[in-house]
């Protein structure tokens, strides 16, 4: 037995350029010449047999996934960190009244520890053969300042993608509702770089009304959109609309980013509320929750698609035969992804990360197969807290 003797979590910040935040929300979009401040979350897990897991937080990182961590790291001292089956479970519980997206991040560190103890990469320890993803390039959300702030813009931009290797590609719109602005963007991109590249929308909730998200999904029809996700205010959680929406347009519906965890994505899945399932490491409760929905998935005889980018959604990815896509989230013109600068091995998920077959690869190492910059974390940590 590895029994876990403590767990640092150090919450530290970078600066990602050309950015500015919209609102008082979470909100980030292009601005030339502006610089955010980005604060994530970098976790070690170590036991009493010297093994230790790691993992940095890419968008699960927030105030509110902070306060969970807090909630759960207490649950894990004193116990065999390679029990992953019975922590996941009592950890799923444990957060039931909130989002559980705190109890991903552990379980993939615990899923590096063990890959560490193993000598062996968490994609073969869960019995990955994929070693190269096709991956997306999935934009920021529109902007009036000069970067994806037209149809124009957003064509342009595909067409730079193409030139890197980039197969797919997933538009992020303006945020704003405008049903017709949309649309029209959906069908300039078909028209300029649908001949060659698989295309995909992500109103990201925007939509205000169902006429809306209709109208919308029918232009996603005529440019032959691979997929339609999460179209309108619902926040992606109910499976009457989206069932409905189904029955009156052709274009394959992605929704369950929002639903949490293997039962609520097998009622929405049940009910009629989508075409193909999200999944995401981090959201999901970890690697392990994360492979649960991947045969929940595949128990149906549906695929389901990764949300978003890191190491763990590489490993996760390279063991389910039911995955079209990585995502590369998110990206844009001079403006470069918001994950943290913190790897000393040459993994990368911005734009380069792309090769000539439009692929990314998949980490060999022990583990999550990447090693963390912890000088920098160090260095620029806002907060740091050790449980014993």
């Amino acid at each position: 037995m590895s029994t876990i003797q403590s767990i640092e979590i150090v919450d530290f910040e970078f600066e990602s350029a050309n950015k500015a935040r919209v609102g008082v929300g979470q909100l980030v979009t292009f601005k030339r010449d502006s610089a955010i401040r980005v604060v994530k979350n970098a976790i070690a897990i170590t036991t009493d047999d010297g093994l230790r897991g790691e993992y940095v937080t890419n968008w699960v990182a927030s105030p509110a996934t902070r306060g969970e961590l807090d909630m759960l790291v207490p649950f894990l001292i004193g116990r065999d960190a390679l029990a992953r089956e019975e922590i996941y479970d009592d950890l799923k519980r444990e957060i039931r009244q909130w989002s559980g997206m705190g109890h991903g991040p552990l379980d993939i560190a615990l899923w590096d520890l063990a890959g560490k103890k193993y000598q062996a990469s968490i994609s073969e320890m869960i019995g990955g053969y994929r070693k190269r993803l096709p991956v997306y390039a999935s934009t920021y959300l529109g902007d009036d300042e000069g970067g994806l702030h037209c149809k124009e813009a957003y064509a342009d931009f595909a067409r730079q993608c193409y030139e890197r290797g980039f197969r797919s590609f997933k538009i992020h719109g303006w945020n704003d509702g405008d049903a017709r602005r949309e649309a029209q963007n959906v069908l300039h991109v078909a028209k300029e770089v649908g001949d060659r590249m698989t295309l995909m929308l992500d109103p990201a909730n925007q939509l205000r009304k169902f006429s809306d998200a209709l109208y919308v999904g029918r232009a996603c029809d005529e440019g032959n959109y691979f997929w339609y996700e999460d179209p309108m205010r619902d926040n992606g959680k109910s499976a009457f609309m989206h069932k409905k929406l189904r029955e009156m347009i052709r274009t394959p519906l992605l929704i369950t980013e929002y639903v949490r965890g293997i039962e609520p994505k097998a009622d929405f899945l049940v009910a009629g509320g989508t075409d193909f399932l999200r999944v995401d490491p981090e959201y999901d409760h970890g690697i392990t929750g994360g492979l649960r929905i991947a045969h929940l998935g595949e128990a149906f005889g549906l695929d389901v698609e990764v949300h978003a980018c890191g190491p763990a959604h590489r490993h996760l990815m390279s063991a389910m035969r039911n995955s079209n896509f990585y995502e590369l989230a998110l990206v844009g013109p001079d403006c470069p992804n918001m994950v943290a600068p913190v790897y000393l091995c040459g993994y990368t998920d911005q734009l380069d990360c792309c090769g000539p077959d439009g692929c990314v690869e998949v980490p060999s190492g022990p583990g999550l197969g990447v090693t963390y910059d912890w000088d920098f974390i160090r260095r620029n940590a806002v907060a740091t807290k050790v449980y014993r």
